[in-house]
């Protein structure tokens, strides 16, 4: 008896939740004759300014060169 209650009630919240998430799309809602199918518009994007991008950056001194990460310096000399 516990068992059909149990599923009684886990079946009745699947449906409801089917029924609400369902009730949300706009094609059931209008075959359900929630709302009037309204004609779509199709209204023309707003025209955006072009944005004014700033001067490219002066190039500045380089710091450092290619060679630095494996340069034989940096590493400790570790005779045999």
């Amino acid at each position: 008896m516990m068992n059909f209650v149990l599923g009684a009630v886990a079946g009745a919240l699947i449906v409801g939740i089917a029924a609400i998430a369902a009730a949300r799309n706009l094609e059931i809602q209008q075959r359900l004759g929630l709302f009037p199918a309204a004609p779509i518009t199709l209204m023309a994007a707003p025209q955006r300014p072009e944005p004014i991008c700033p001067p490219p950056p002066a190039v500045g001194p380089t710091i450092g060169t290619q060679d630095m990460l494996f340069n034989k310096r940096r590493f400790w000399s570790v005779a045999p």
